[in-house]
């Protein structure tokens, strides 16, 4: 067994990206404080060719020299839009019959393996804070809570770390 190298492994340049059909599904952030974070949803998101990340609240934006550190170029690859308040942007992606999940441990949540995503839907997936989640307005707004099962002593799970969970379970159930 071989690695390959980085010319072998059929990457598509920005402009191919920008052209290529999407998977649908938006991320939001939600006051997340991490440059390293924000980056690594981008490059996370280029990965899974997701249609935009809206970025919320005290999250940064690009061009960031913390951001670009973990994104490597992705914030270039990825559309985004900063949005000051997130419950704003829930109501009008709503609006926009995009269905709104809340990845976050509550009441009535549905697990992420047992989400079954409806046919021809566009799905908004709102990642919250480090230390407080996604703030609860939200979470009240939101059509559906997921819940990322979790069987340790620990039941939480860095947020890049759980983006990249959740937008790959979606990417398989989507396409």
């Amino acid at each position: 067994m071989r690695k390959l190298k980085n010319s072998e492994l059929g990457r598509i340049t920005v402009d191919a990206f920008k052209k290529v059909e999407k998977t649908p599904l938006i991320v939001v952030l939600d006051n997340i404080r991490s440059l390293n974070n924000v980056g690594s949803v981008f490059r996370t998101s280029d990965a899974f060719l997701i249609e935009k990340i809206y970025l919320c609240g005290i999250t940064a934006t690009p061009p960031n020299k913390e951001i670009h550190k973990t994104a490597l170029g992705a914030t270039e690859s990825v559309d985004w839009e900063y949005v000051k308040d997130t419950l704003t942007l829930v109501e009008k992606l709503q609006q926009e019959n995009v269905k709104v999940l809340s990845i976050e441990q509550a009441e009535n949540s549905t697990m992420l393996n047992d989400f079954v995503p409806e046919d021809n839907q566009k799905y908004a997936v709102v990642m919250g804070n480090e230390v407080k989640g996604v703030q609860q307005e939200v979470v009240s707004a939101s059509d559906v809570c997921i819940e990322i099962p979790q069987l340790g002593t620990k039941h939480s799970l860095n947020i890049s770390v759980s983006c990249g969970v959740v937008l790959w379970d979606l990417f398989n159930k989507l396409k």
